[in-house]
């Protein structure tokens, strides 16, 4: 049996091709609201981010996320963005730590 193709996506801000899944989604909406979507499936345009603050600071400094959303992304959704961030990236790295084991 053929191994199953594994999908690439690049993270906006240090520009690393990853495997999707060890991405961070944040999509715009067809409404305009920006948000943090950890399921992969939310409808809209999505920019990927890896899981690191760094990286999150890189695309706020450079203003990567408002290129790839194709919509000026607002300081105060940045702000937003960076609480739901910090509390998103430890559930991130647990569950990357989880699949990570799973795949050994």
């Amino acid at each position: 049996m053929k191994p199953r193709k594994v999908p690439l996506r690049k993270c906006v801000a240090c520009q690393q091709m990853m495997p999707k899944k060890s991405l961070i989604r944040i999509v715009r909406s067809p409404e305009g609201q920006v948000s943090i979507d950890l399921t992969g499936k939310k409808s809209g345009r999505g920019a990927y981010l890896c899981g690191q603050v760094a990286c999150f600071k890189l695309a706020h400094k450079n203003r990567a996320l408002d290129r790839a959303l194709n919509s000026p992304v607002g300081p105060e959704v940045y702000e937003q963005l960076a609480r739901d961030f910090l509390a998103v990236e430890e559930e991130y790295l647990l569950t990357r730590d989880r699949e990570g084991e799973d795949d050994h």
